[in-house]
This record gives structure tokens, sequence and C-alpha cells, in this order.
């Protein structure tokens, strides 16, 4: 089978015989064979076993068809190599032992040691770089999301002991971002040279932020994130999380390719606050796959034909996949996008479109 590179080419908006399509945490619950090996093995435990994590990053590859695969892993591994013990709980998230309140906690953080501590990770990359016909995407938490688990001590819905510290404490919280976009640079640059083709940067709750303090407290370690990674020449994606429209217009100079929308933003209006500067990604509510198949074609429809308008998207959700998801709805809707879009885009050819 030749290499598939659509998402690639949608990415740098390349033309494409049909859209691409991923789903942010395809490698998941929804999947009853993945649910096997999570009876024996957390999800750390995965990780730590690179042809075991390798299998799972491929498996929605094989039985969905999608365009590209994500690595599975977690957004908090390469914080453990900061010396930061945590676990992941069932139906919480991450957990944090000692949470960071002052100085001295953040001041003793230590530098990432990829090799030292994340080889397994490296090596994971390495394998899928070899074994996959479509690309690889790896990713690290952002800085703000990162720095919210661990000021909190676990997952929050209100972030006050984040913002506390922003607000109450910013040489601290300065000195945290620094240290957590140095981890997530040098994170994502070995994942490159091991193979990654795509990283992107999940920011899922700088969205709880004004845009005021999303420029003041966020934004400029994001810049440098990315200006660290320029030189690279794979697409770099940024997706800043849900509730996250009125933050777009803040982002027009960011070195990135892509930048994933939430369902709460329409395709073309997030193109416009974002000044048409980037490829796109998203945004299908993920709980519209509960619905009956028609109404899931005909919203996914309404994307693809937003999508299709200027050249640069990429099919996926507005956020990541649910345990109750349909595996079969996921592949009939994989089906569709591919189907539908393909036809679009040669009517569109045929009628002196762009695409």
């Amino acid at each position: 089978m030749a290499y598939n590179d659509n998402f690639l080419r949608a990415c740098r908006k390349q033309p494409v015989d049909r859209l691409p399509v991923w789903y942010m945490r395809q490698a998941g619950r929804y999947d009853p064979d993945y649910r096997k090996i999570k009876e024996k093995y957390s999800l750390l435990e995965i990780c730590a076993q690179p042809e075991l994590a390798a299998e799972v990053t491929m498996m929605p590859v094989k039985k969905l068809g999608v365009d590209a695969a994500i690595l599975y892993s977690d957004i908090m591994n390469p914080v453990a190599s900061l010396g930061v013990n945590f676990d992941i709980v069932k139906n919480i998230g991450p957990v944090i032992e000692n949470p960071l309140r002052t100085a001295q906690d953040v001041s003793s953080l230590k530098p990432i040691d990829i090799e030292g501590d994340l080889s397994h990770i490296i090596e994971t990359i390495r394998i899928l770089d070899r074994e996959l016909e479509v690309p690889l995407i790896t990713f690290a938490g952002a800085p703000f999301t990162i720095a919210s688990y661990l000021i909190e001590g676990r997952p929050s819905k209100s972030y006050i002991k984040t913002k506390e510290m922003m607000y109450s404490a910013p040489d601290v919280w300065f000195m945290l971002m620094d240290k957590l976009g140095d981890m997530v640079i040098a994170y994502l640059r070995a994942h490159i040279a091991a193979g990654a083709k795509a990283v992107q940067l999940f920011d899922s709750w700088v969205g709880s932020l004004s845009p005021v303090d999303f420029r003041a407290y966020v934004l400029p370690t994001i810049d440098r994130i990315f200006a660290g990674l320029a030189d690279l020449p794979q697409p770099k994606i940024y997706f800043p999380g849900v509730s996250s429209g009125e933050l777009l217009g803040d982002l027009h100079a960011l070195q990135a390719d892509v930048i994933g929308l939430d369902w709460r933003v329409p395709i073309g209006e997030g193109r416009k606050r974002l000044d048409y500067r980037f490829a796109v990604q998203g945004n299908l509510d993920p709980y519209l796959l509960t619905a009956p198949t028609e109404l899931i074609e005909r919203q996914a429809k309404v994307l693809i034909d937003d999508g299709l308008q200027h050249p640069g998207y990429i099919f996926n959700l507005g956020h990541g996949l649910f345990p109750e998801a349909s595996l079969d709805k996921l592949k009939q809707l994989t089906e569709f996008v591919h189907r539908y879009s393909e036809q679009a885009i040669r009517d569109q050819r045929n009628s002196g479109g762009s695409n």
C-alpha cells in the first residue's frame, strides 16, 4: 500500500483528493480490544512497553481507516522526568502527589532527561515510523494545561489555585511557564528526530482564561514553543481546547501550521478569526456520535462543505472521543467523510474551484 500523505498535505494547505480524517483519543476505551488490554495494564504501563504502545497506536488506523495515527501516550508522561510524582486515576485523571504552590516547589523541578527517563516513548515512535503507512502525530501538553494539574493537584473546574498563582505570584508563574516551555520544546524535538511526522500541542483547558489573561500569562510561552520548533519542517498543530473561540484572534503570530477548533466555533468563523493564516482541524461535537447515523452524516456534511471553502482542512472532533462512542459509527463516519469529500473535491475541480 502506498504511503498516505493526505493529512500532511492538508496541514500545508496543499491539494488533496479527499479530506483526511483522524480523531483525538482515537486509541481508547470505545474499542473492545483496547478495553481488554486495559484489563491487564494501566495507561502508564502500556506507555512503558514500546511494542504494546505501538500496537495500541495502530489499532484505530487498521480498524477505522483514518489518515493519521496519534501516539498512544499521555500529556503527563514528560512531567515525570521533571521529578513530579503522579498517577492517572480512573474516572479522575492526573493526581499529583505534592502539588506545586511555592517558588521552592517550582525551582526544584529538574530539566527533562529524555534519554534517561523517556527512552521508551522514543522507541515507540521509532517502531511506528517503521511500520505505519500513514503519518504519525505525536504531542505534548501545553504549559497552562500541565500547570493546572501541577498546581491544583488534580483536574479542576475552577482553576482557582492556578489563577491565584498567576495573579498573586506572577514571578513563580512565569518561572513555571519557562520550565514547562523548555520541557515541551525538548520533548517534541526529540519526537521529530525519532520519526514523528507532525506534532500537536494540546492546551485543553486554556479556554478557561479571558483573552486578556491568555495574552498576558500564556501566549508568550506558546509563541516561544512554536518558535523553538520553527526550523523543523514537520507540521505543527496548536489545539487551544474547549471554549477557546475567543482566543483565536490572538494566535495570528504563531509559527504553527494548523489550529484545532472546538465545536462551538463554525469552521468559517474560526478561519475568519484566524485571519485565514492556518489550516484548520475539527470540529464535530464528539457527543454527536450518540445520535443516529443520518444525523451524524448530515452534520459532518456541513463541516465538510465549510471546510472545503478554503485549502487546508482536516476532519476531526472538537475534543476527544469518549468511552461510550461506537466503533461502528466511527468507521461509518470515516468512510462517509472520505466518500463525500472525494466527490465534493472532484466537483469543485471540475467547476474551476481551488481544491
